[in-house]
């Protein structure tokens, strides 16, 4: 890792899925609940096909933006597998965004916590940057932030890699891009908007398990000493 100058770093961006926590991990334990739950109960197969068009649409539509993501994302999925929105709704929100939340504290990247705590105490604020809405993860991971955002918010309707998120939050922080840092997990995604608003950008993937966030840490220390 390349040396960091913390007297510029205003502002830490941290995308979620693969950020604060191990997906593999949590990946495990949904296909085995998925299993478990359906197979009894077969006349709801269907709803494997929901969760598996609405992923799929999503990543197809990268980058894209509109005036309403938040409905037009289940309306993609609507459209592929002829289902009732509520119906989709119901699905997603059950497997995505609510099953997967006990188990996410199990799966963090523990190194993570005293970096947080650092950076509190050198006044480097946190922003939590996710494609779907994180504030219920965070609750799970035990994790505060000091802004929270998702590409389906009302300020931004645009999926990553377009960086109209990034935007967001250095106005909301008074910041420009020089005076922050961007950690994710996907190259593709969280590299290119990051690189988009010229923000310096690291991909967890490249380094062991959560070590980047002890070298994170240890750099802070060290600037300070």
């Amino acid at each position: 890792m390349d040396v960091i100058d913390w007297e510029k770093i205003k502002v830490l961006i941290l995308d979620v899925d693969g950020t604060l926590y191990n997906q593999s991990g949590l990946r495990r334990r949904m296909l085995y609940a998925l299993l478990k739950y359906y197979l009894v109960r077969p006349t709801q197969l269907r709803d494997l096909l929901i969760l598996y068009f609405f992923r799929s649409e999503r990543k197809k539509k990268a980058g894209y933006c509109s005036n309403n993501l938040e409905i037009e994302q289940y309306q993609w999925c609507a459209a592929k597998i002829d289902a009732p929105l509520e119906r989709i709704k119901k699905v997603v929100s059950k497997w995505m965004f609510e099953f997967p939340n006990p188990y996410l504290y199990a799966c963090r990247y523990a190194e993570i916590y005293p970096f947080l705590q650092l950076l509190k105490e050198h006044q480097i604020k946190v922003a939590i940057y996710s494609d779907y809405g994180a504030i219920d993860k965070l609750k799970a991971l035990k994790i505060e932030a000091d802004l929270v955002v998702a590409s389906t918010d009302t300020e931004v309707n645009c999926l990553k890699p377009k960086p109209i998120a990034l935007f967001h939050i250095m106005k909301h922080f008074g910041v420009d891009s020089a005076e922050c840092l961007y950690i994710g997990d996907r190259d593709e995604l969280d590299g290119i908007c990051a690189a988009r608003a010229k923000i310096r950008y690291l991909n967890i993937n490249k380094y062991n398990s959560g070590s980047l966030y002890t070298a994170l840490a240890n750099s802070l220390k060290g600037h300070y000493k």
